[in-house]
């Protein structure tokens, strides 16, 4: 396979620093020793947000000056490869284009599908003002500014393809998920195995980037030929685990307008999912398959229940990996929410590259959206998806937290490389 060569933006080269409270940034900036201290604090309690080589030294390299917000940043050239770096504190936003606390409501808003013009119409600002702030964020990695500890790189992955619509032609999108977390989400043009492998493999290259050892031990699907193609091509040594949940509806499709038998097949099939040892799961599905055979007139749900037999072997796995998703609802719980985003802007209209662009930022708003407030009073520490997968948080400001995650664009390997040796 054709190594993915990795794109950078100037994203890539900024990194963005939680600022201390009650501390005036002007004053500060211009403090060199505090300056250097506190950055030096930071190196040491938080690598995941430098470059891997700031560890060999680093020095000043001037300021920036925005026009826009009339603000002095600070920049450092690392010593071991001379790369210059611009410091942004998290209270503004990439690329100077406002300060985070102004633009955070209507990023919030967007995350819930109101439309551009409508937020610029409360909050001020262009319809175009909000779409170029949205789109930005999807140039960040988002396996990089998701997954912050090498700890938190999941084992056991989820994927699925949701078709949608791209000037009028059908398309597809692929999206890997874990612990109710986006790790990737691509378009593909079609539902073949080389179009989802292309799709896939954006998830792919980022895991990789961040940890070139990575290998996922299972990944449950479908059973989408293409789907299957594409993971073993990816991962070749990874477990294929099939989604039990699509099986039970594609039986119950077949037998809607018999109540009686819509019951008797449901219970049955869940009764299966339910097995907690290989044997009994052995047992219980030869129990189907002639309860199928003797006693089921429906030829059709009759033909789907002598095939468990053969699908079994997609489902015996999660023996072997009890913590392994056995369905699918992981990944579908998050393209429904993608899904009624995308009706409401009647999909996509533009560019691949701005279709890409929407999608990635519309995941990166869920992972580290704030959960309602019912929520966060149930369980302290549950308020975001970001916080449940790392178990941290850098900033209790929902935005400040993400600008902060996705310091170098997530692209640094710094914690990993120290991690993994």
């Amino acid at each position: 396979m054709e190594k993915r060569k990795a794109r950078t933006t100037s994203g890539d080269k900024t990194i963005c620093l939680p600022m201390p409270p009650n501390v005036e940034y002007p004053a500060f900036v211009e403090d060199t020793a505090r300056y250097r201290a506190y950055l030096d604090q930071l190196i040491e309690k938080q690598p995941e947000l430098f470059p891997a080589e700031i560890n060999q030294g680093y020095c000043f390299h001037g300021f920036v000056e925005s026009d826009k917000l009339h603000l002095r940043t600070r920049r450092i050239r690392l010593n071991s490869n001379r790369q210059a770096y611009q410091l942004r504190p998290d209270t503004v936003m990439p690329y100077m284009i406002g300060y985070t606390e102004e633009v955070e409501k209507g990023l919030y808003l967007r995350r819930y599908g109101v439309p551009y013009e409508a937020i610029a119409h409360v909050l001020g600002h262009s319809a175009m003002y909000w779409y170029q702030a949205t789109q930005a964020l999807g140039r960040i990695s988002i396996v990089g500014a998701t997954v912050k500890k090498p700890s938190s790189l999941p084992p056991h992955l989820v994927a699925d393809e949701k078709h949608s619509w791209w000037l009028g032609q059908r398309i597809y999108i692929a999206v890997t998920a874990a612990k109710e977390c986006f790790l990737g989400v691509s378009l593909a043009m079609d539902a073949g195995a080389e179009a989802l492998t292309q799709a896939y493999g954006v998830f792919h290259a980022e895991v990789i980037g961040l940890n070139p050892d990575y290998s996922p031990k299972t990944v449950n699907t479908d059973g989408w030929g293409a789907t299957q193609t594409a993971w073993r091509t990816l991962f070749p040594n990874i477990t294929l685990i099939l989604c039990f949940l699509h099986t039970v509806l594609g039986v119950q499709q077949r037998c809607r307008r018999e109540p009686t038998l819509f019951k008797q097949v449901t219970e049955k099939l869940w009764h299966l999912f339910h097995s907690e040892t290989l044997s009994q799961f052995g047992q219980r599905l030869r129990r189907i398959h002639e309860w199928a055979k003797t006693q089921v007139t429906n030829e059709a749900v009759r033909q789907k229940l002598l095939a468990l037999k053969s699908k079994a072997v997609g489902f015996r796995p999660r023996f072997t990996f009890p913590e392994a998703y056995r369905t699918s609802n992981q990944v579908d719980r998050l393209i429904n929410i993608q899904d009624r985003l995308l009706y409401q802007m009647q999909y996509f209209h533009g560019t691949q590259k701005s279709a890409n662009l929407a999608l990635r930022a519309i995941a990166l708003l869920w992972n580290f959206h704030p959960y309602c407030q019912k929520i966060q009073a149930d369980c302290l520490f549950t308020r975001s998806p970001f916080r449940n997968l790392n178990g941290f948080s850098y900033h209790n400001h929902w935005l400040r937290n993400l600008l902060i995650a996705s310091s170098l664009n997530g692209r640094s390997t710094g914690l990993f490389h120290s991690a993994f040796g």
